[in-house]
């Protein structure tokens, strides 16, 4: 039960009854209309902005069809106070009843509550992590990894049919060099001193049990051959033990893809060339030469004639190259093909969540998806900005070609599948993020994911109390569901209810603006109602405590309400991938 859908499907009956009632002109366009929540809790609990987006088409000024709006919205049901503030917005306020509603709407669905069909079962692909297979992950993936899949499941719950997505970049220049890297590794296992690893190559030690597997394997069968006989072999070979160390980090986060997709396959299955051929057809390829970038010319940038794709014909700034110097194509072709090869497996909605080294490539593949799928698709790239990783107040420096990153692996192994996930979702996806150890292990509300966690251990724990104190009080789900929730009267569980009551709307803008960390912010706010209402009952009001074995239907009715924010929080770390413990340990 969304309440602000339920009331903007009010405020249009109403306006539709003005438009019958000749005052307003019929066939006004109500897509604009909107019911949130007011920006002061002061004025009211809902806000539309009807009487201003209409104002215009109606001919009329905004304060007059406030007016109108606001005396029929005023005997709708529920309804308990109209304001028109300002120049036309209207304030509703509701009765006291018609949240309790929602509560006992809450107990009635569990976890389906908030669910909901906007998605109308639409296809859609989320394709994330997609980290070059040259290493385990670090924890500049993660924070891809966290965003994808909690999107993926923020997703599937508000209705869309998604599929989850691994691009594997196996062909180019970074798997040659892995290839050869494994090979050295592979000459030291059989006793061969390598000294230094050449510049170029992948010097991490990770490589070493990859080297030891080939040698085990094929003993000094590579040793006498040329490059040209071993570098596919051993390229393959190090491909999926790559793959392998990858799948391991993911599951060490409950990470699973439907989907895995190698460029090579695309490539050697001709889709790059049919992909070109298509757009050549259709004339959005030429040979032509680039103006060098601007600012600084580069010392190695020449005026050379280029294939290039007419990207600007698709709102990019540049046209953009698809063949190297050397005539092979470039990564673009090759992620042109993959985009269409997407759309061609039946998906119109497509979502890339990249890091943040890859915010100068957004608009020329937006351009080449609309290109190649004839606007048949919609691309929409996250860019996860940079994780710091803080440790005794300095930061933890990471490289990849060097070997001294720190891991997925470790981080999960220092704080916790759980930890991870949640902190890697508090910040908005291209804001950077610190990530602090000592933040992180605190029990205090500063650490987001304790304080969340422990509002659903503490719900756990007044059952327990109530079972404690109360035995002979009926608390199962039928009387709690039964419980008179006219008793919740004071302000504070009344504001902890329509923080509850904002959980579907929540999760719909959240989907629709592919942003799960409104959940973090949300959960976060709901907890601190939960705490709240218990804190004032233990310190403050020993009248408002959620056990008292003097008042068994208060009791029974407080309890209903820890269950109702039980769920939510629960229903949210589930979309999280996080688990809801019932216990702080």
């Amino acid at each position: 039960m969304n309440i602000f859908a339920e009331y903007r499907d009010r405020v249009i009956e109403a306006l539709q009854a003005l438009s019958g009632e000749g005052v307003l002109p019929s066939g006004l366009d109500f897509a604009r209309v909107s019911v949130e929540p007011p920006r002061e809790a002061a004025h009211g609990d809902l806000a539309t902005n009807a009487a201003m987006v209409l104002a215009k088409q109606a001919g009329m000024k905004p304060r007059d069809l406030a007016e109108h709006l606001s005396e029929k919205l005023g005997a709708t049901d529920g309804v308990t106070e109209v304001d028109v503030a300002g120049p036309g917005f209207i304030n509703l306020r509701l009765s006291e009843d018609c949240w309790r509603d929602i509560l006992r709407t809450v107990l009635r669905s569990g976890d389906a509550f908030g669910a909901s069909d906007l998605g109308a079962g639409k296809k859609v692909n989320v394709e994330y992590v997609s980290a070059n297979p040259t290493g385990p992950l670090h924890i500049g993936h993660a924070r891809g990894t966290v965003f994808g899949d909690a999107l993926a499941s923020l997703l599937e719950k508000v209705g869309y049919d998604v599929c989850r997505e691994y691009y594997i970049n196996d062909a180019g220049a970074q798997v040659d060099a892995l290839g050869r890297s494994v090979y050295l590794r592979y000459r030291e296992a059989l006793g061969e001193a390598i000294g230094e690893v050449p510049e170029g190559l992948y010097p991490g030690e990770y490589l070493k049990p990859v080297g030891e597997a080939l040698a085990a394997q094929d003993g000094e069968k590579w040793l006498a051959e040329d490059e040209a006989t071993w570098l596919p072999v051993i390229r393959q070979f190090a491909i999926d033990a790559m793959m392998d160390l990858v799948r391991s980090d993911l599951e060490l986060l409950d990470v699973r893809h439907d989907v895995f997709t190698s460029e090579r396959k695309l490539v050697e299955a001709g889709r790059v060339d049919e992909v070109l051929e298509n757009l050549d057809g259709r004339g959005l390829i030429y040979t032509g030469v680039l103006e060098p970038p601007k600012g600084k010319k580069p010392d190695d940038w020449e005026p050379r004639p280029q294939t290039l794709f007419r990207s600007t014909d698709f709102k990019d700034d540049v046209d953009r190259p698809l063949k190297k110097s050397d005539g092979s194509w470039t990564y673009f072709a090759s992620d042109i093909a993959y985009h269409r090869d997407k759309y061609q497996r039946g998906f119109s909605e497509l979502i890339d969540v990249w890091g943040a080294d890859h915010g100068g490539y957004v608009k020329r593949m937006v351009a080449a998806t609309d290109a190649v799928t004839e606007a048949g698709a919609r691309l929409d790239v996250k860019i996860c900005q940079i994780v710091r990783l803080l440790e005794d107040g300095e930061q933890v420096r990471m490289s990849k070609r060097a070997g001294n990153f720190v891991t997925l692996r470790d981080l999960v192994e220092e704080v916790g599948s759980g930890v991870v996930r949640f902190i890697m979702l508090t910040r908005k996806n291209d804001a950077p993020l610190d990530f602090d150890l000592s933040v992180v292990k605190e029990q205090s509300r500063e650490n987001p994911v304790f304080y969340v966690q422990y509002a659903h251990a503490r719900c756990h724990s007044v059952m327990r109390m109530a079972r404690e104190a109360m035995p002979e009080l009926d608390i199962s789900d039928e009387a709690l569901l039964a419980a008179d929730l006219s008793l919740l009267t004071d302000d504070a569980e009344l504001h902890l209810i329509k923080e509850i009551a904002a959980w579907p709307r929540t999760l719909e803008s959240a989907a629709e603006a592919h942003e799960p960390h409104r959940l973090a912010f949300y959960l976060y706010d709901l907890a601190s109602a939960f705490h709240a209402l218990w804190t004032k009952g233990s310190r403050e009001d020993p009248t408002l405590r959620m056990v008292r074995d003097e008042a068994p239907a208060l009791t029974t009715a407080r309890l209903a309400l820890a269950r109702g924010m039980q769920t939510v929080i629960a229903s949210g770390l589930a979309i999280f991938g996080v688990e809801a413990v019932e216990e702080m340990r």
